[in-house]
């Protein structure tokens, strides 16, 4: 199979992932309005990043600048063999959390999932954490975090 659309076959599958034609060519990759990032025909893959996860991905050589517009924030990633499918997957996957988390019933959950998943070095999981919705902090929260359990009589509800 071509490294291509197995490559938007797969991410078409995520929740909430939209598949559209690029401006430039190719596939974009959508979270609602969202662009998570877009493959080009000749295999090149460019994603979004906030400038800290970016830093480290650069840092840590696992992508490189964008192709067109260095010091943007946008990676670029260029699939020229089979073996470069999963680390292409592993960088979309990586960009897809940051919208996936706000609608996930369970974010905490799903961020420790991810990070075990996706093996993450320690410096791109907190960069990531910072995506994980923050809830107004709780009496039931508060408690558990103190280590107590959160009953509801103990809350006086």
């Amino acid at each position: 199979m071509d490294l291509l659309k197995e490559l938007v076959e797969q991410i078409s599958t995520w929740p909430g992932v939209s598949v559209r034609p690029h401006r430039f060519g190719g596939k974009e990759f959508c979270f609602g309005n969202a662009e998570i990032g877009h493959i080009h025909p000749g295999g090149i893959l460019d994603l979004p990043m906030p400038r800290a996860i970016h830093d480290a991905l650069l840092e840590e050589g696992l992508a490189e600048e964008h192709h067109w517009v260095p010091n943007s924030g946008w990676i670029t990633f260029r699939m020229r063999e089979q073996q470069d499918l999963k680390h292409a997957l592993w960088l979309a996957r990586l960009s897809y959390l940051r919208y996936a988390f706000k609608t996930s019933d369970d974010p905490r959950d799903a961020y420790e999932q991810e990070t075990q998943r996706l093996q993450l070095s320690p410096r791109c999981a907190e960069q990531l954490e910072k995506f994980v919705p923050s809830h107004a902090s709780t009496a039931s929260q508060n408690i558990a975090m103190a280590g107590q359990p959160a009953h509801w009589w103990q809350l006086g509800l």
